[in-house]
């Protein structure tokens, strides 16, 4: 087996652990711990197998996806995110390429703008006295399968580019 298969199986194994994150926060709000941190594990065979050097590639790419996780973090203390929400970003930029950080937040984004306003639709039309939660890892990881595809499975990156 190839480098370029491996690679390619812990990708659909992320595209799986995503899907699996989102549906989990729909039903509980909530995101464990453990399906997070093996998202994070995976990164670094899937690094290995992607080619990235061990200097500078991965320092950077890690610190990169540190450095998400930490404005996300700020996010969770002002209650504006919850804990598992941070905690998947943080695991899902791991494997995101650096000139996808900045599309994929964007895309994150309007998903999440998205979900907080259909949530703000359903309230209203069945109120309760709950609080309004937002299953944010929804939009993190349709997100995160939009980058995924956008580098590594996207045969037409060319066409735009010049």
């Amino acid at each position: 087996m190839d480098r370029s298969s491996i690679a390619f199986g812990l990708m659909a194994l992320l595209a799986a652990l995503m899907i699996a994150a989102a549906v989990s926060d729909l039903r509980s709000r909530s995101i464990s711990n453990g399906l997070n941190g093996t998202i994070a594990l995976l990164a670094i065979p899937f690094w290995i197998a992607s080619g990235l050097s061990l200097w500078p590639d991965i320092p950077i790419q890690f610190g990169a996806a540190f450095a998400v996780f930490l404005l996300f973090a700020g996010l969770f203390a002002i209650g504006a995110m919850g804990g598992g929400d941070v905690k998947m970003i943080g695991a899902v930029m791991l494997w995101i390429p650096l000139p996808l950080f900045v599309p994929m937040l964007t895309v994150m984004a309007l998903g999440g703008g998205l979900l907080s306003a259909i949530m703000l639709v359903h309230i209203k039309l069945r109120p309760s006295g709950k609080p309004v939660e937002v299953p944010y890892g929804v939009a993190i990881a349709a997100a995160g399968l939009w980058a995924l595809h956008q580098h590594y499975l996207n045969q037409f990156q060319f066409i735009g580019s010049a």
